[in-house]
């Protein structure tokens, strides 16, 4: 350990963040921004969890963001919240109206903002499915409602959240205890418009018979009014926050993997590295997902609350092929539309099948292109076009190689990978075609390269499952039965960046007992 590291770790602070990802993030800022000496101890060589990048060969990638809703709207909370733990440092670009593109073997359909034309593009797709929309679309509504009042009770003291959880929640758990599938059965019966409003199921990782009704429902009307990309790409998030923290005091150090966090009886007061330095700290509050937190950083505890939460499962992994090509995605005739390519109008089949055989046809491909998204890149890179193309996979597809070292797993498995990728430049082939022959670079990255890079157990991308069950966890909130120590995090709330960043800014209210989003609007 070098001195100035060595330095940094032997202080006294008053919170300990363990995991940088954009929770821990800012959960750090807004503590740093109130006069808290924060550290931030990051596993990873890289600040950032899955908004940080990589690059190979002169293109770089994101690992985890790939469109945004909400940020970019006048009176956004999100929006807000980024513009003050990033000190406005945070930029970002609107995305063209058309958004998503969802693509089955018949037919394409194109999700536009504003709301408005959303909703009558659906209607002229399916003009005899007008009142099934209406209904669909205020269920939107009541779910966004209904959330608020859900999520504002976890920050509550222990004792008014047990007393008033029945009352705060019904409205919510009453959409959370239903599957996707559940909900639009009762408003329709036409097996394609619940193929085309389930569109974006990738983007929580279940399809409609498996999810709960309010993750769909807060991911659909998230990107209504439009989606945004981080100018400069997503590692800007990271680099716009850390300042914050550093400027108040604090300190966000990478290589720093905790090892378990030290309890005295049922009191958490400080942490152990894996190279076994010790750092104490008045409160702590971990960032790296429920599941890492009571069975690897708690493992000597018995942690009542756990017993239930252990029993929702753990969300699936991904492939994702990362592609540089040497040309302008102009030049390539690309947009920065997303695409959703299914091989049919039944998800749940679609999973089904790929789950009994992983060489059959794959259940998603997901294409994003941030190159496109990005005026900054197409500034400094204006002949270079990334492209990043995710499926669904599974761990176990691939744990026979998981004892061995990143980058040195061996022929067989580098072969399989080689495989995959193969499959999946040919599905963008048939789609673009106009990029054959112009590929000049791509890896793969499968569940084991999440798991090393974001050390979820298993590589899973989803934290635990959005299922209906992970909803009605009424101990899935910042606090522990272990004192000063707090749990923040996507597991907390939802997926996705506002989900974690939601997350960042509930456990801070937790802690202080105030709804620190008040301070935004100051």
């Amino acid at each position: 350990m070098n001195n100035s590291k060595n330095n940094i770790l032997n202080k006294q602070y008053d919170f300990i963040v363990i995991g940088s990802g954009i929770s821990g993030l800012c959960s750090a800022a807004l503590l740093s921004k109130r006069g808290f000496k924060v550290l931030v101890l990051e596993k990873h060589f890289k600040a950032g969890g899955f908004t940080h990048t990589f690059k190979r060969q002169g293109y770089e990638w994101d690992v985890g963001i790939h469109y945004i809703g909400d940020v970019h709207r006048p009176y956004s909370l999100s929006g807000a919240l980024f513009r003050y733990i990033s000190e406005d440092r945070l930029q970002w670009n609107k995305m063209s109206d058309n958004y998503d593109k969802i693509v089955f073997p018949d037919k394409e359909y194109n999700f536009f903002s504003p709301k408005e034309r959303f909703v009558n593009d659906l209607k002229n797709y399916f003009p005899e499915e007008k009142k099934a929309i209406d209904k669909y679309m205020d269920l939107l509504d009541v779910v966004a409602k209904a959330g608020k009042a859900f999520y504002a009770a976890k920050a509550a003291p222990k004792f008014v959240y047990k007393l008033t959880y029945s009352i705060t929640s019904k409205p919510f758990i009453k959409f959370a205890s239903q599957t996707t599938m559940e909900v639009l059965s009762s408003l329709t019966t036409n097996k394609k418009l619940i193929g085309v409003l389930c569109g974006q199921w990738g983007d929580y990782g279940l399809p409609p018979s498996q999810s709960s009704f309010v993750m769909h429902a807060m991911v659909a009307r998230h990107y209504l009014d439009g989606a945004n990309y981080p100018i400069g790409g997503s590692s800007s998030i990271a680099a716009s926050i850390v300042p914050t923290i550093q400027k108040n005091g604090g300190h966000v150090v990478v290589s720093a993997g905790v090892k378990k966090i030290i309890c005295e009886g049922k009191r958490a007061v400080g942490v152990m590295l894996e190279d076994g330095t010790e750092i104490a700290a008045n409160k702590i509050i971990s960032s790296c997902g429920v599941t890492n937190t009571f069975e690897r950083l708690l493992r000597d505890q018995s942690i009542k609350e756990y017993d239930q939460i252990k029993k929702v499962s753990i969300s699936g992994g991904h492939l994702c092929l990362h592609i540089g090509i040497n040309s302008s995605y102009k030049k390539l005739n690309l947009t920065d539309t997303n695409i959703w390519l299914y091989p049919g109008y039944d998800h749940d089949k679609n999973v089904l099948n790929h789950s009994q055989n992983m060489n059959s046809d794959f259940p998603l491909i997901y294409f994003s292109f941030p190159s496109a998204k990005d005026p900054k890149w197409q500034q400094d890179h204006p002949n270079k076009t990334t492209i990043e193309l995710i499926t669904m996979s599974q761990y176990e597809w691939f744990k026979r190689w998981s004892q061995k070292p990143w980058k040195k797993r061996g022929e067989e498995y580098e072969s399989t990978k080689e495989a995959l990728s193969i499959r999946l430049l040919d599905r963008m082939y048939e789609h673009l075609p106009q990029l054959k022959g112009k590929v000049d670079y791509y890896e793969l990255s499968t569940p084991l390269s999440t798991r090393d890079m974001s050390h979820y157990q298993r590589g899973e991308l989803y934290g635990l499952n959005h299922t209906p069950n992970r909803f009605n966890q009424k101990s899935l909130t910042p606090r522990t039965s272990i004192k000063n120590l707090y749990l923040t995090g996507q597991d907390i709330v939802s997926v996705g960046l506002t989900g974690a960043l939601s997350a960042g800014a509930l456990t801070v209210s937790a802690i202080l007992r105030k709804n620190i989003l008040k301070d935004l609007r100051k």
